[in-house]
């Protein structure tokens, strides 16, 4: 109980230093975001790329590239004040956290100016006003047809939209599904799981002219259906609220969201070619980041792991309160919630600007290297301590005998539980696709709002991670083998 005082004493001061350095600056005036932007020469939109006419990828010419009405009002934005675009990719309720933290100065994905996003953020002027629809089976077409009929079922949302709250407040004791993108709510409506689905109108047209099975629910109409879309920015920047407020009257005066619309139209329409030939690309770049990330992940892990693991089998007790806090605390808490520290983190706190693939790298490590320095600690314990006696009794010193008696025979002993640890990486890899690193899951989920079809990228996905961890496996064994030689 002692120690474990101790440990919760060191964590408190930990946490307690890292609260107070997050904001030390919290009385002083805000620079206007614009200033920095410009001073920049870049503008960072943030945006949720499978949300399509809005925004969504696509494969031109054997390359990746972003289109949708979103996409283009982004770009006169940036067009009209001479700065350089540049698409932040994630996952839509990270959007907001992105904007506060500084990781992009602008959000257009579709979002409507609620009271609570208020508190957090500005809006510009409305620049395009959609219909909320609600799409069922067809199956289901003759049980479904007016708003009452959809009391007491399950209703499925994309999260902390206004879809969401629609559905809390209009429809009588429902049962709602929030999920983090719209392809998961299509497949879990086609699936069954659900029995209808709050929807933008454009956004569902889409998706059923590619789902013939999926169809309106014409009689359903929801009393706030009208939803108006704006730009969010950070709070207290009159400066660049202007400069987008005079590229929104732009757009309106010349009609230009109608042109928007055709060209998001235009690039949604299939390409000749089957699923691989149109969206291979994606897979393997996929493929190629995640093994990056894994290798990343294990090998700085593990040189981390052997020192944490070091420290913890120190003589110094300070020394050994710190490594125990450091590996409890990672072990403690999600990878998740650790990709989100360090991806926002770098930012709000350090004031670094920090890709999210490296900040993904970065978790990996973190989180690996308490893992991996539990499985080294106890490799080294498992060595017979008179390998250590006898080395010291020769004249080694405990840095020597460490380096060429106990490790060696350590690593032979813990390959097999290190060989787990990097399987487990190259699956828990697909963690960090929340920040938008496009690694197998993220390109994945991209393929699923390019092709609108739910099932299949999940299915190449799996297939790919099984691949991927069975040639480990297979690796593995192979060098166990070799090992096993000298026995």
């Amino acid at each position: 109980m002692k120690q474990l005082g101790k440990l919760f004493l060191i964590f408190t001061i930990l946490v307690s230093a890292a609260m107070f350095y997050i904001n030390p600056d919290a009385n002083a005036k805000q620079e206007d975001q614009w200033d920095k932007i410009k001073e920049r020469g870049e503008l960072r939109v943030g945006l949720s790329a499978d949300y399509a006419p809005y925004e969504f990828e696509h494969n031109v010419n054997g390359k990746s590239e972003y289109a949708g009405i979103d996409i283009e009002l982004a770009k006169k934005v940036a067009k009209d004040n001479n700065l350089k675009l540049k698409i932040v990719n994630m996952q839509f309720d990270s959007l907001l956290g992105a904007i506060k933290t500084g990781k992009v100065d602008l959000i257009i994905s579709g979002m409507t100016p609620t009271p609570e996003r208020k508190k957090e953020v500005d809006f510009s002027n409305s620049y395009m006003t959609v219909s909320q629809k609600m799409i069922i089976k067809k199956s289901e077409s003759d049980q479904l047809k007016h708003i009452d009929d959809f009391a007491n079922k399950k209703i499925g949302v994309q999260k902390q939209t206004q879809q969401e709250k629609i559905a809390q407040t209009e429809i009588n004791n429902a049962k709602i599904q929030s999920l983090t993108r719209v392809p998961e709510v299509i497949m879990s409506l086609k699936s069954g799981k659900i029995s209808g689905m709050v929807i933008e109108g454009p956004v569902a047209e889409a998706y059923l002219k590619q789902n013939k099975d999926l169809m309106f629910a014409d009689g359903v109409k929801f009393k706030e259906g009208e939803k108006s879309t704006a730009i969010a920015a950070p709070k207290d920047s009159p400066k660049l609220m202007g400069k987008l407020n005079n590229t929104i009257k732009d757009v309106k005066d010349k009609n230009l969201i109608k042109d928007y619309k055709e060209s998001a139209a235009n690039a949604m329409k299939k390409d000749d070619g089957n699923f691989f030939s149109k969206y291979g690309s994606f897979f393997i770049k996929g493929i190629q980041n995640t093994i990056l990330i894994s290798i990343v992940g294990v090998l700085l892990g593990t040189v981390f792991g052997a020192m944490i693991a070091l420290l913890k089998l120190s003589k110094f007790r300070v020394l050994r309160w710190l490594a125990s806090a450091y590996i409890e605390f990672l072990r403690g808490t999600p990878l998740l919630v650790q990709v989100f520290l360090v991806y926002f983190g770098t930012t709000a706190v350090l004031g670094l600007n920090i890709s999210a693939l490296i900040c993904g790298m970065i978790a990996l490590v973190i989180n690996c290297s308490a893992y991996i320095a539990e499985i080294i600690r106890a490799g080294i314990n498992a060595v017979d301590k008179g390998q250590t006696e006898a080395a010291r009794s020769l004249g080694l010193s405990y840095g020597q005998t460490m380096k060429s008696v106990i490790l060696p025979q350590a690593i032979k002993n813990i390959l097999p539980a290190l060989g787990n640890e990097f399987v487990t990486v190259i699956k828990e890899s697909s963690i960090v696709s929340v920040i938008g690193v496009s690694e197998i899951m993220f390109n994945a989920q991209v393929v699923q709002g390019a092709s609108f079809d739910p099932f299949t990228p999940l299915l190449v996905a799996a297939v790919l991670y099984f691949i991927l961890t069975f040639t480990l496996s297979r690796i593995m064994y192979f060098f166990e083998g070799r090992l096993k030689v000298s026995d």
